[in-house]
């Protein structure tokens, strides 16, 4: 059998294993989402698997990429990774997505058993700190920034809901001030 008639047998079956399953997505005829755990768990984690021309012969490229995973640790992801491709070495040459994601499900505990949930500030802190080495002055503003008194903490405090946020438009007259400095300065 050819690589394409593998990938076509088996598109077929995961097609009629997962079907109604809303933790199964065909992405692709090619490419597959798969959530294990439920939505509300904080353990739960979705992984991706894509296959390469030559798949089951080759490898699938398994990835965990995904928006859902971001409070996942990356050693966590790392150690699933290396896990899952553990098992794509021993199914080498045989339709293997069902059997990763059956793995998956079936190892979940043992998969996040080091897992933290990181919370949505982390991950944001992460972002800004990705984006600041690029400008050295920036960074060294936002140092300073980040050591506040307590009293521009409390006005802080009081600018935000009960929620932490900001209202809508918080920002909008640093904007315009930004703008009217910024059309002085190209005069």
């Amino acid at each position: 059998m050819s690589a394409n008639e593998d990938q076509e047998m088996e598109l077929e079956a995961l097609r009629s294993i997962y079907e109604g399953d809303e933790s199964f997505r065909e992405l692709s005829p090619v490419s597959f989402q798969y959530r294990i755990g439920e939505n509300g768990d904080p353990k739960a984690f979705l992984i991706e698997i894509s296959w390469t021309e030559t798949y089951p012969q080759t490898p699938p490229i398994i990835s965990m990429n995904a928006f859902f995973n971001n409070t996942i640790s990356s050693a966590v992801k790392q150690s699933i990774l290396a896990k899952l491709q553990e098992a794509v070495e021993v199914n080498l040459g045989t339709a293997m997505t069902y059997t990763l994601f059956e793995y998956a499900k079936d190892s979940k505990e043992q998969l996040m058993e080091n897992h933290h949930p990181v919370h949505s500030a982390t991950s944001i802190s992460n972002i800004i700190s990705v984006e600041t080495p690029n400008t050295a002055p920036s960074s060294k503003k936002k140092d300073k920034k980040e050591q506040l008194s307590k009293a521009q903490k409390r006005k802080l405090a009081d600018k935000t809901d009960h929620k932490g946020e900001l209202p809508r438009g918080w920002n909008w007259v640093d904007v315009v001030k930004l703008s009217k400095t910024g059309s002085k300065d190209d005069e």
